[in-house]
C-alpha cells in the first residue's frame, strides 16, 4: 500500500513581485506588501529586481526576513534578474550563499547566477603595536 503525500500548507504555488525601488524610504510600504503576500501562504516567492536600480542594507534585511519566514513555512524565496550593480551588492552581503539568485537567459529560461569567485591562498597580515 502506498501512502499519499502529505498535503502542502501552501495556498499558491508561486507569487512574483517586481520591485523598482528597494530602500529604507520605501521599506514600510514594501514590507506591508510582503506581509500581505506571505499571508497568502505561497510555496515560492520570486522577487524580480530587473528594474530596480538601488538596494540598501534595510532592503537586504527585509529580503532575509522574508526568506526566513518562507523557510519556516516550507517555502522558498528567489531573486530574479538583479542588475550587475545589485548583484555585486548581494555578493558583498554574501546573499548568494543564502538566497537563490537567478538570471534569465536570452531564451527566457532562468539560469543560475554565475558562481562567485572564491579567492584562495595566503597573504601576510601585518599588525602594528
Amino acid at each position: 500500500m502506498t501512502e499519499s503525500p502529505a498535503p502542502t500548507s501552501w495556498t499558491l504555488p508561486m507569487v512574483e513581485v517586481c520591485i523598482n525601488t528597494f530602500d529604507l524610504a520605501g521599506l514600510p510600504e514594501t514590507g506591508a506588501v510582503f506581509d500581505r503576500l506571505l499571508a497568502l501562504r505561497p510555496g515560492r516567492v520570486v522577487v524580480d529586481l530587473s528594474r530596480c536600480r538601488h538596494i540598501d542594507a534595510a532592503a537586504i534585511g527585509l529580503l532575509l526576513d522574508v526568506h526566513r519566514r518562507l523557510v519556516r513555512a516550507d517555502g522558498a524565496l528567489t531573486i530574479r534578474n538583479p542588475n550587475p550593480r545589485i548583484r555585486r551588492i548581494l555578493h558583498t552581503a554574501r546573499l548568494e550563499q543564502v538566497l537563490s539568485i537567478v538570471i534569465d537567459a536570452e531564451d527566457g529560461q532562468p539560469e543560475p547566477a554565475p558562481p562567485s569567485p572564491i579567492a584562495q591562498g595566503r597573504a601576510p597580515v601585518t599588525t602594528r603595536h
